[in-house]
């Protein structure tokens, strides 16, 4: 973990500041009709706290993700490109909204980038 990692955590509020990011972010997109149906029947607050872990393990927190790689958690759910790059405009939004600054939003946004070509099937 480098210090410019370790920032980015702390940045975003540390453990607390990304649950109430998170809690955001899925209410963005459940709110949103085109990304809605790709959680019906999903149990939000396992996913919630994956998100959390995930999102402290990629900005130097101290939580580790456990959860499912990428392409298996995805898999099957026909996830197209448009709905991919609104997920990301979702989280860009709330990362604004909570007050992130640029770089923070860069550096989050930017690990996404590579998990497209495993969560984009269809």
């Amino acid at each position: 973990m480098t210090n410019a990692t370790a920032s980015v955590y702390d940045s975003l509020g540390a453990n607390a500041g990304l649950r109430a990011a998170v809690d955001d972010f899925y209410d963005r997109i459940n709110a949103d009709p085109s990304l809605a149906p790709y959680f019906d029947g999903v149990d939000m607050a396992t996913l919630k706290s994956h998100q959390v872990d995930m999102l402290s393990a990629a900005t130097g927190g101290p939580q580790k993700y456990t959860g499912r790689d990428m392409a298996q958690a995805h898999a099957g759910l026909e996830i197209t490109d448009d709905a991919f790059d609104r997920v990301v405009g979702h989280l860009n939004a709330t990362l604004v909204e909570a007050g992130a600054d640029d770089g923070t939003i860069r550096s989050v946004l930017g690990a996404l980038s590579p998990l497209r070509a495993s969560i984009v099937t269809a």
